[in-house]
């Protein structure tokens, strides 16, 4: 067996005449799989078709959205603060999950009171289902993207990433870091596993008949996840090393605890009540 791995994936898997990169081709494939489970969970509950499709938009959107202001505001804002243009530069990267995930709760909100007059939680327990799926896919595209690994291991898994990729891409010589945590996989694994037990809370166990349980499982599984992994992942920033000493967590832990807790809230709060009476007609509503 290796001692470690070595990893020297091309994060491009289209140079020319256009750039795709790993990273948006698991995103894309998240958004499309994504659509295609909420769809058939609208159709099993005979939900107007339309309803998807401006889910979807307001989803986009605020997931694009919220993450970058999420790195923005989370973790470099004394950078930004005094180069407000760069906010809009996206593509230079910089994007945060915790900020991802606070502007989708907000955009469901707004899509719930314009759109379906229905309790957010109606569609969160709905929405989060490929959630767990595309964030899974998002952290493969940051393992081709040798980004958001884990510190120094002597493990025979340890991956010794590319520390020097944008040289690398350009044609210099690869410089290698030493063997360490391979993070991404780490978090895709507990995700995968997630989105296995919302598909079965779903599909076989009707756990919607209980609004926000699925919601609750969700944030309090993978925030959960987030934060033990933290502990293996290198900071995001340079000044969260002496947060870690200061607290003993770094800024994605401090932002996931009132995740967990809300996601243990939901739980409480869908257990304790009955559950609800619903069909499921297997077709869409002829509502327009």
């Amino acid at each position: 067996m290796l001692d470690f791995i070595t990893w020297t994936c091309n994060p491009e898997l289209i140079s020319s005449p256009v750039t795709v990169r790993w990273y948006g081709l698991m995103f894309a494939i998240g958004f499309w799989a994504g659509y295609e489970i909420v769809w058939r969970m609208f159709r099993h509950e005979g939900a107007p078709e339309k309803w998807v499709g401006s889910l979807f938009v307001y989803v986009a959107v605020a997931t694009l959205v919220g993450a970058r202001l999420g790195h923005v505001f989370f973790y470099d804002w004394d950078n930004y603060s005094s180069n407000l243009l760069d906010i809009f530069k996206v593509w230079e990267g910089g994007l945060a999950s915790h900020g991802g995930a606070i502007g989708i709760m907000v955009a469901v909100f707004i899509y719930s009171r314009r759109v379906t007059k229905k309790s957010p939680l109606w569609t969160f327990d709905k929405l989060v289902v490929p959630i767990a799926f595309v964030g899974a896919l998002i952290r493969l595209g940051n393992l081709f993207n040798h980004e958001i690994y884990g510190g120094p291991t002597d493990l025979p898994w340890g991956f010794s990433f590319v520390d020097n990729v944008g040289a690398w891409i350009r044609g210099a010589e690869p410089v290698m870091t030493v063997p360490c945590h391979p993070t991404q996989i780490y978090e895709a694994l507990c995700y995968l596993a997630l989105f296995a037990l919302l598909m079965l809370m779903y599909w076989k166990w009707n756990a919607q008949r209980r609004p926000g349980l699925i919601f609750g499982v969700f944030f309090t599984v993978l925030f959960s996840a987030r934060f033990v992994i933290e502990y293996v992942k290198n900071v995001q920033e340079p000044w969260e090393i002496g947060m870690r000493e200061a607290i003993g967590m770094d800024m994605g832990q401090v932002l996931s605890v009132p995740f967990i807790v809300a996601g243990i809230w939901l739980i409480v709060h869908a257990v304790r009540h009955p559950a609800v009476e619903m069909r499921f007609p297997g077709k869409f509503s002829d509502a327009k």
